[in-house]
């Protein structure tokens, strides 16, 4: 099986540190360059590479390059990987929103290349065809990852009750906000502690799960989202409360979930009475689903992820595998 060989913007952070970590395990996948600024000549975790400036770097000798950065940083590596004819696979916002003005209003700045859009969106569950073969992936953010496999069945059997709001409340460890530091974030302000921030309709992700779920089904109302940051290090729960249509009732929400995700490889959906939990995907590649019936009309879902692995970088090895024809679990399982 073909050897492809990779580059890595941004491997200093948590997830450009996942994705070498995964990397270093895929039979298939060869880095070739991590870069960093900070930490320029200094050894790369799980390789035998040092990371290096950017601007050092050539994608000359690269099938591949996957962009660990932050949005506005991204979309600029994106339009040289484009123009030199290498596979991009961008873990930042830069790619996600497909229209400039909806990017400019989540982001509160001009999309830096507004050219590169649409570009198709790497959660595989929903648009595994499409992926397969592309040059280009937005591989999701996290908390649009679990929310939207939560959804995922719902919507596409048009079970939602339109026009009602989708409640989803949604809690993160601590990496998903980056590496690097701030009073938020630091120990003791985390510690024994349970923070919301930025509720109701304030997250830059109500952009882009809204974009995706209206694809699927654009009856549905408003999506009300309240994130919190736990005080572990990785793991992500989306909490979501949904009021469902004359079509469906609670009870026939699980046998639905098992028809849609049975055969998905990343998907688990749990049986009945027992609850989704962050142990049982912190450092896999998997979603954990669980079903709740409260009204006849009414159900609550938890979908469960890692937000380094399911959530950022498994993902997007994930959407490689699609990309260069490989098994899609390769590495990840």
């Amino acid at each position: 099986m073909t050897t492809i060989r990779a580059g890595i913007y941004g491997a200093s952070g948590y997830a450009g540190l996942d994705l070498v970590d995964i990397i270093s395990q895929h039979p298939n996948i060869e880095p070739v360059f991590g870069t960093s600024n900070i930490y320029a000549g200094e050894a790369i975790p799980n390789s035998d590479l040092v990371f290096v400036p950017p601007d050092s770097v050539s994608l000359d000798n690269v099938d591949v390059i996957f962009l660990a950065l932050p949005h506005k940083a991204a979309a600029g590596m994106a339009k040289k990987g484009v123009e030199a004819g290498v596979k991009v696979v961008d873990l930042s916002a830069d790619l996600r929103i497909n229209s400039p003005e909806v990017y400019e209003k989540y982001y509160d700045t001009v999309h830096p290349h507004p050219e590169l859009l649409p570009v198709i969106y790497g959660l595989p569950e929903i648009n595994r065809e499409q992926i397969k073969g592309i040059d280009v992936v937005a591989t999701p953010g996290c908390y649009p990852t679990a929310t939207l496999l939560g959804l995922y069945p719902l919507l596409q059997c048009d079970a939602v009750q339109p026009n009602l709001p989708i409640v989803v409340d949604a809690k993160c460890g601590v990496t998903g906000a980056g590496r690097k530091p701030s009073l938020t974030t630091h120990f003791a302000e985390v510690y024994s502690n349970l923070s919301p921030y930025k509720t109701g309709r304030a997250h830059r992700h109500i952009g882009e799960i809204e974009q995706e779920a209206h694809k699927i089904n654009n009856s549905i109302g408003p999506i009300v989202f309240s994130p919190h940051l736990l005080p572990v290090d990785r793991g992500l729960m989306s909490s979501i409360y949904v009021t469902l249509n004359d079509s469906m009732t609670s009870d026939k929400v699980y046998d639905l979930y098992c028809s849609i995700y049975g055969d998905e490889p990343m998907v688990d959906v749990l049986p009945p009475g027992k609850y989704a939990t962050l142990k049982q995907v912190v450092k896999t590649n998997k979603g954990a689903i669980s079903i709740t019936p409260v009204l006849d009309n009414y159900v609550h879902i938890t979908s469960v992820i890692d937000n380094l692995r399911k959530g950022t970088s498994g993902q997007a090895i994930q959407n490689t595998n699609l990309m260069f024809g490989f098994e899609e679990t390769l590495g990840l399982l």
